[in-house]
């Protein structure tokens, strides 16, 4: 009886302490968080979504706009998921590398920017625990972790735009690499059901 009492214990115990962490959220983060969420949906309103539309559709000319800068400043401006949306103006055949780039940019920059990816945030508080418990300020940390995300971020997309390539090939299944426009606007031609194999 006495273990059972002890696992019924730490089990509440253990909500209990994510209790208190939330709380103490509640004062600190969660408020951060809302602002920036705020202050985003009103840069972009201003900016207006078209423009940052155009501005998908130019950066997807090459590997360094398409993975280093459109993941950031899509991720910035749209937090996530809604980054990932910027990917259709992309041909079909960098859209598995954007979506790379992108999804892995949300977690490397929650740091300073934790309103990217608020869904997330126990990722970097993770990881500044052992920062803060030093007593060392986690701003340095934070600084770091984005270039070293935004560098390995695009060296990530441009490797699964190599994989992509392979395996388009090996599956011999046609990805195009440029955009069309039809009725419903900027879109890519899709690959003939013909070529593709999906066994």
């Amino acid at each position: 009886m006495h273990y059972l009492v002890k696992a019924a214990e730490w089990f509440v115990g253990l909500f209990q302490e994510g209790a208190k962490t939330f709380v103490s959220w509640m004062e600190s983060i969660v408020p951060l968080v809302l602002m920036l969420l705020i202050a985003m949906n009103s840069l972009i309103r201003l900016i207006g979504e078209d423009r940052i539309n155009r501005l998908a559709q130019k950066a997807g000319n090459n590997p360094v706009s398409r993975y280093l800068l459109l993941p950031f400043i899509g991720s910035f401006m749209l937090c996530n998921p809604m980054v990932h949306s910027l990917g259709r103006f992309l041909p079909e055949r960098y859209k598995p590398s954007y979506f790379a780039s992108a999804a892995q940019f949300c977690h490397t920059s929650n740091g300073i920017f934790p309103h990217i990816n608020p869904a997330e945030l126990f990722i970097w508080l993770g990881i500044a625990q052992g920062i803060t418990k030093a007593g060392l300020p986690t701003g340095p940390l934070a600084i770091r972790y984005l270039l070293v995300g935004l560098v390995l971020n695009f060296v990530g997309g441009w490797v699964t735009d190599l994989t992509t390539r392979y395996v388009s090939r090996q599956q011999k299944v046609l990805l195009p690499d440029t955009m069309g426009v039809g009725r419903g606007g900027c879109h890519s031609r899709p690959a003939p059901l013909w070529r593709a194999h999906w066994w």
